[in-house]
């Protein structure tokens, strides 16, 4: 399609994920009118709206007067537990105004990593949304210490999205998209790998997440086969103009056949727990022939897993190759490694498959060069 039939696409989305980040959300006295009236608009329209939001590190700062984003782990959660409070209330007095109700859903990471929880998650934002409330989801930074350290909201928008089923997730800014090294909107995105060179830090300590993180989480959510356009925050109408059609911020397009949800949810949900470092030949039957990993292509491991956690596969250069599921712990595969698969029951005293890691639990996330 051409770029102008792409965007008129955007019309027939049903279920939108619309994360704002803290910078864009504080700015000029703060936005909360105008995201809630953007969103309003949306429900009204028929359209169900998920509002991934930050905001309350910030907003605990302002209450608690400190000059600086906390680098103390505990201060951090009293600022997040401060300014969440806040935070609901100009939203609840935002959506009020416009008759919408909203309900606060504060996720930490094992809630999308466990996969029952994240089943009664995803129940329970469904019947809000059917509902016609907005579910506004924040990390709950009190208590999520990697989180805060490492975490941000775009990441969590983008598993979000899959968490809810949406069709469309927009990341709203403070710049009108992606601009290229000329300071000029980028309208089209075919392939992230396109926009990596241009992408800059952010000039404050506001947020944590700044243009690559987002760029970051479009390409997961492009993976799994949604459509992700960045824009403009101050735009009082972005939302509505890029449903419309119109050729605002910057759209970037799925890439390639999408994963299937389990599949995502492994390669770009779960934390790995661990590393399994690989030979040349496992790397090429990985990368060529989706293989399953066996014992023999095994060199070392890394990390204390256990049977069904998530493992980060790499080469022995150190390049991540593959995100998988192990079906032995790391001390069994250990004794494994660089054997023949009938010789596991003799090496660790059972045998539940041939393989270490199988192909149907396996997610390339380096593709063949």
């Amino acid at each position: 399609m051409t770029g102008e039939q792409t965007r008129s696409a955007l019309r027939d989305t049903k279920r939108i994920v619309v994360k704002i980040g803290s910078r864009a959300l504080c700015a000029d006295g703060g936005r909360f009118a105008q995201v809630a009236e953007q969103l309003a608009s949306q429900v009204k329209a028929g359209r169900k709206v998920v509002l991934v939001s930050s905001g309350a590190v910030a907003a605990g700062r302002e209450r608690l007067g400190l000059t600086e984003r906390p680098k103390k782990v505990a201060l951090l959660q009293a600022a997040a537990a401060t300014g969440q409070s806040l935070l609901m209330r100009a939203y609840e007095d935002a959506f009020e105004a416009r008759g919408i109700h909203v309900a606060q859903v504060l996720l930490t990471h094992d809630v999308v990593s466990d996969r029952d929880r994240y089943l009664h998650a995803r129940g329970a934002i469904d019947e809000l949304l059917k509902l016609g409330v907005v579910p506004i989801i924040n990390e709950n930074d009190t208590v999520s210490i990697d989180e805060l350290r490492f975490g941000d909201n775009d990441q969590l928008a983008a598993m979000v999205c899959t968490l809810v089923g949406a069709d469309l997730l927009v990341l709203l800014s403070d710049v009108e998209g992606v601009l290229d090294d000329r300071g000029i909107r980028i309208s089209l995105v075919h392939d992230v790998k396109d926009i990596e060179g241009f992408i800059r830090p952010p000039v404050d300590d506001v947020g944590l997440g700044g243009m690559q993180s987002k760029v970051e989480a479009a390409r997961r959510a492009t993976l799994h086969g949604l459509p992700v356009a960045i824009g403009p925050a101050t735009s009082a109408d972005f939302l509505q103009k890029l449903l419309d059609g119109e050729d605002v911020g910057t759209l970037l397009l799925p890439h390639g056949s999408p994963l299937p949800s389990r599949k995502h949810w492994i390669g770009y949900t779960l934390k790995p727990q661990g590393h399994i470092v690989v030979d040349d030949g496992a790397c090429r039957a990985l990368q060529r022939r989706n293989s399953s990993l066996l014992p023999a292509g095994v060199v070392s491991v890394t990390g204390a897993f256990k049977v069904g956690d998530a493992v980060s596969i790499v080469s022995e250069s150190g390049v991540e190759l593959a995100r998988g599921l192990a079906r032995y712990d790391a001390s069994d595969i250990r004794l494994l490694a660089g054997g023949h698969s009938h010789q596991i029951a003799e090496r660790v005293g059972s045998h539940v498959g041939d393989e270490i890691v199988h192909r149907d639990d396996i997610v390339l996330t380096k593709k063949r060069s």
